[in-house]
């Protein structure tokens, strides 16, 4: 049996650093035995197919390790399969059809989340921004994007992402995962 997967990579080819080139991301990923390989964009999101078995973390720690031997640098990765990251896209807790996509972001985490994680953020003083949890992701609405985003700034403080993995896409780019993982 063989599964549709996405790889997030967390961190790379932003501003010089942790160069990975795509075309040796998909030929890192076939040598791991994964076919059907895909990239998009360069900010480290792929797909493939598996037949080995292993599950998303199993399959997440191979990545790591293969990028780290190959790249001589260490680059976090999640990998989620396409049932999942299609849930996650039906789940959107916010109206995705009638905003712009720089408004809306997930963060996919490595493992759940708990809500009072965030408890210690004066959520309404972030207004109109808001964020929901969901399955090991979270949802932000930042209305002025998330470059401008005050709440965004806030989320990435060490404190609040301690003990996961946690990396965002933009709604653009959650929906095209979605495309890639289409059985």
């Amino acid at each position: 049996m063989t599964t549709r997967y996405a790889a997030l990579l967390r961190g790379i080819n932003v501003g010089g650093h942790k160069k990975v080139p795509m075309a040796q991301l998909r030929t890192l990923l076939t040598g791991l035995g994964h076919s059907d390989v895909t990239t998009y964009l360069q900010s480290g999101n792929a797909a493939f197919t598996s037949a080995s078995g292993a599950g998303e973390d199993a399959l997440a720690e191979e990545l790591t390790a293969a990028i780290e031997e190959h790249f001589g640098f260490r680059v976090d990765c999640l990998v989620r399969s396409g049932p999942y990251l299609r849930a996650v896209a039906e789940d959107c807790p916010f109206p995705a059809a009638g905003l712009e996509p720089k408004q809306l972001h997930v963060t996919y985490f490595s493992g759940p989340v708990a809500p009072d994680r965030f408890a210690g953020l004066d959520l309404p003083a972030f207004l109109p921004e808001e964020i929901r949890l969901g399955d090991r992701a979270l949802y932000l609405y930042a209305p002025e994007g998330l470059g401008r985003s005050r709440l965004a700034e806030a989320l990435s403080r060490p404190a609040l992402t301690k003990g996961v993995t946690a990396t965002t896409r933009n709604w653009n780019t959650v929906v095209k995962l979605v495309e890639m993982t289409r059985d």
